[in-house]
């Protein structure tokens, strides 16, 4: 029988738990699995800044799925617990349930969530289901086609991904989540007509505050519709009974319906900032971990990954990297003086 040493050992052994400047323990981890995306939607990828023909990153110029593997591989060993495949919009990526797979096989990972715009989930629930995917996030900030195609460039029909969440709910996803980024003289009637949508079914709504994510979106502070002026909203049509959290660091403040199944959480990130509980790393399809949603800098993986570095030296990269975190734009928007940001399309929301 052969004898485990102590070094073996410890190669078997998750990593301490990791913490950064402030305390937050690294948890969660987005991965973008592609930057490109099929809607150009006003908040994330307008149009008019980013063209049809606008050159998203090549093929050989992405994590292969391989890289992918590894990478959050080790991330489950420096405590992270939850994974969400993004894009762009991920559905683009060829074979997706084939990296769900890989992904889904790795000792350690708790959750793993997909984030889409719907418009290939009809083609794709189903397998991505049996690849392990254990739940999906829907965009759907309108359900009338006048006020869907203003936001999202004119692409495509609500219809469209109604049928993808009706696909997701028969491959058993459940509950389906829903979000909306709510823009002030666009859709904040969608506010009541989403809730609606919910309201007696296994869904969930979570409404976003309008954030200045990038520069392309133009953002302005008028554009906002508050959290508090969202709930004011529900609260006119429906009787709201306040959720704990699921778990620590939950962005949205959940509320269920009290007369029916159903489901609604307001992720306040303009208004009441929640910096201090936050616990997401991002990984970019071409290999950048950034810290912050609005980091202007960020840490290539995808270099030493390629140049043969050993797990033991990524670790160190990872490990140092988040202890030295210290990001909270939010809770300091006023205060910040104005630096590039990463687009919300190449980061993955």
């Amino acid at each position: 029988m052969q004898t485990l040493t102590e070094s073996t050992i410890a190669t078997l052994l998750p990593e301490p738990i990791l913490r950064d400047v402030l305390g937050r323990q690294l948890h969660d981890l987005r991965v973008s699995v592609i930057d490109a995306c099929n809607f150009r939607c006003r908040y994330c990828m307008p149009a008019e800044k980013v063209s049809a023909d606008h050159p998203f990153l090549r093929p050989h110029e992405r994590l292969t799925f391989a890289e992918i593997e590894r990478l959050v591989g080790l991330f489950l060993r420096l405590g992270g617990e939850k994974v969400r495949l993004t894009g762009g919009e991920p559905l683009l990526r060829p074979d997706l349930p084939t990296l769900v797979a890989r992904l889904r096989a790795l000792p350690g990972l708790g959750d793993l969530a997909l984030s889409t715009n719907g418009t290939h989930l009809a083609r794709l629930a189903a397998p991505l289901r049996q690849a392990g995917l254990d739940r999906v996030n829907v965009s759907l900030d309108a359900l009338d086609a006048p006020t869907f195609h203003r936001l999202n460039g004119h692409v495509a029909s609500p219809a469209i991904v109604f049928a993808g969440i009706a696909a997701a709910e028969a491959a058993g996803f459940a509950p389906i989540k829903l979000n909306c980024v709510v823009m002030r003289g666009v859709n904040e009637h969608a506010i009541v007509d989403l809730a609606r949508f919910c309201h007696g079914h296994a869904r969930i709504v979570r409404y976003i505050e309008y954030m200045d994510v990038g520069s392309s979106n133009g953002w302005q502070r008028g554009e906002v519709v508050s959290a508090a002026e969202i709930r004011a909203r529900l609260e006119a049509e429906f009787t709201l009974a306040p959720l704990p959290p699921n778990y620590p660091g939950e962005v949205a403040r959940r509320f269920r319906f009290a007369d029916a199944s159903g489901e609604v959480g307001i992720i306040s990130s303009v208004t009441q900032p929640f910096c201090g509980g936050c616990t997401r790393a991002r990984l970019t399809a071409d290999g950048q971990l950034h810290t912050c949603l609005f980091a202007g800098a960020s840490l290539d993986l995808k270099t030493p990954l390629r140049a043969g570095a050993a797990d033991a030296d990524l670790l160190e990269l990872l490990a140092t990297t988040w202890r030295h975190r210290r990001d909270r734009y939010s809770e300091l928007r006023r205060h910040q003086a104005s630096h590039p940001k990463p687009e919300m399309y190449r980061l993955g929301g």
